[in-house]
Parts: C-alpha cells; structure tokens; sequence
C-alpha cells in the first residue's frame, strides 16, 4: 500500500485555499491512498474552515505564525507521523497546477529519485519582473554548483519526496527551504530530479518575496551557511591557503632584500605585514580542521538519528502485526 500526503502550508489563505484544495487529486496510479495535510501556521482568518470544508484529512495549527520554513518542517514530521510513503509540498496560492502532481510523483515510484522538483517556466511566467527572473537563475546556478546536482529551478516549492528522504532531511533556515533542502539533499547524495511544470495565474503578490534585496539577501545567507556546515575545509582552507602563501612570499622578499642583496633595512613594514597574514593563515587553516571534524561528526549524528527513526518504525510495524496472542507451550 503506497500512500501519498500532499501538504499545504498556509498563512491567511481563506481567499485562495479552496481553489487550491479543489483542483487536487483524490487518485494517482500506483498510489493507494492519497491524503490532504494543511499546515495553519497562526492564521488569524477562515484558513482553517475552509481546510474542514473540502475535507482535509489533516490540520495542524501553529499557535502563532513561525514562517514559511517551520511550517514546512511541521508538515514533513506530521506526514511521516500518520505513514506517508511519498510526500508532495505545494503552495497555498495556487502556483503550481495540480495536474503536474503525478509528474512528481511518478520518479519516485518508480525508484528513479528520491526527491523531485518541478521546475517553473520562469521565462514564460508574466508576473515576474526582468530582475525577479535573472535572480532566480542565477540563485538556481549557484545551488547547482554547491549541491552538485542539474536543477534548473531551486527555489521552486513544488516537490515530492519519498519517506526516507523526508527522514533525513534537517531544515534550520528560518526563512524558507528551498535552496537549503535542495543543497544537503545533494551533499547527502540522495537521487534529485527536475520536471517540467506549469504555473497558474497569480492570484495574489508573493508574501515571501516581498522586495528583490531582502530576498536575495536571506537566500544568499542560506547558500553561505550550507557551504560552510557541508563544505567547511574548503571555506575555511582556501582564504587561510592564499593568506599564508601571501604572507610567505613577503618574508621571503624581505630575506632576500635585507640578507642576500644585504641592502639597509627598511621594509619592516612588509615583515609586520608578512607575520599578520601568515598569523591569519595558519588560524583560518586551523579552524578549517576543527571545522570539518565538526561536520563529520555531524554527518554521524544526522545519520545516526536517521537510522534510530528506522528502527522505531521497524519496531512500530512489528508491534502492529503482532496482534494475536502467542500460544502457550
């Protein structure tokens, strides 16, 4: 039996909850059951009325809003709680078409991918400004480059996931999970794949990107982050390399100036400056080894909390089968 969540963060959605929540599907081939989740993340409005209303199986509530990344945490930990095998994210504003949901979905059925995202015509999209679109090409190159994967549409949060990479993934940006999903995704070397999707009409302006600077920004913080807790000796390595050998070859010049040629003294400055930057070298390089023993362990950790959730699971099932009394000898 293969079950399907499709989950839904919301946030003051009354007005386009239930265009989105009437063109889902009730029944994709090769799924047995499929499932509505809303995430109400503090909605001060009718959100979760009109979830009851087009018979949401699920609702949980935030008591205040968190934003758009807990709320897509607290979707992924409910949905593997009540036993998705796949689960798929879309937005409350329908963005995204319902009908590209078994595009999604299909990969991973077929054991292709663990997670697929849908990937927005962004050039054809009329509500997207020149800058907007070159923004989210170049925000899509650099997650490529860092996550070592081909997709051409990181911010999109169209995607389906199967379980166990829902189980392994760990959120902790607070401002949204694309592009950092995306990246430990790659770096943990789960199988990603990119379709082709279609968008709807806009039906209100974006509440996430509410000004070009302030996006990039928080996305560019992201990217930083991720390089650092996935990549850290290379952060940390190569500033600390160039400092140090810039440091070296001024120490050298200044030997060669004051001892070989035996000129006056008089480029203390280059020695002050030759010690400073061979000083700074060595700590940037001593801290990318701390730096990358943390991530190791790290690595361990999440892989060991993976494999604990496994085991409770394992435990889980065999409790339920499990229901018919043992005979006596």
């Amino acid at each position: 039996m293969t079950k399907l969540i499709i989950q839904i963060p919301c946030y003051n959605e009354e007005a386009t909850l239930g265009i989105t929540l009437s063109a889902l599907p009730r029944e994709i081939p090769g799924v047995d059951i499929i499932e509505w989740l809303v995430i109400d993340d503090g909605s001060t409005d009718k959100t979760v009325e009109v979830a009851k209303s087009h018979g949401v199986n699920h609702i949980i509530s935030h008591p205040r809003n968190e934003g758009l990344s807990r709320a897509f945490k607290t979707g992924i930990q409910a949905c593997l709680k009540a036993g998705a095998d796949i689960i798929v994210n879309t937005d409350a504003d329908n963005q995204y078409r319902a009908d590209d949901i078994p595009a999604l979905v299909t990969p991973i059925l077929e054991g292709k991918a663990d997670i697929v995202i849908g990937a927005r015509p962004i050039g054809e999209i009329e509500h997207f400004s020149l800058l907007k679109k070159c923004l989210q090409k170049i925000g899509s190159w650099v997650v490529r480059q860092m996550s070592s994967t081909d997709i051409p549409d990181a911010p999109s949060g169209f995607r389906a996931m199967s379980r166990n990479a829902a189980m392994r993934l760990h959120i902790f940006n607070a401002y949204t999970y694309t592009m950092e999903a995306t990246i430990q995704a790659g770096q943990k070397g789960m199988m990603i794949l990119s379709v082709p999707i279609k968008v709807n009409k806009q039906l209100r302006p974006s509440r996430l990107v509410r000004n070009n600077f302030e996006y990039v920004k928080q996305q560019a913080i992201t990217i930083i982050r991720s390089f650092v807790t996935y990549r850290p000796f290379r952060f940390f390595a190569l500033p600390g390399l160039i400092a140090f050998t810039l440091g070296m070859m001024l120490g050298l010049r200044f030997l060669y100036y004051s001892f070989i040629l035996g000129l006056p003294t008089g480029k203390i400055q280059s020695l002050i400056l030759a010690a400073l930057l061979m000083g700074g070298g060595f700590f940037w390089m001593t801290t990318a080894l701390l730096a990358d023993l943390i991530s190791v362990n790290r690595r361990l950790l999440e892989s060991l909390y993976w494999r604990v959730q496994q085991i409770e699971e394992n435990v889980e099932k065999m409790q339920t089968w499990d229901t018919s009394p043992r005979e006596k000898k």
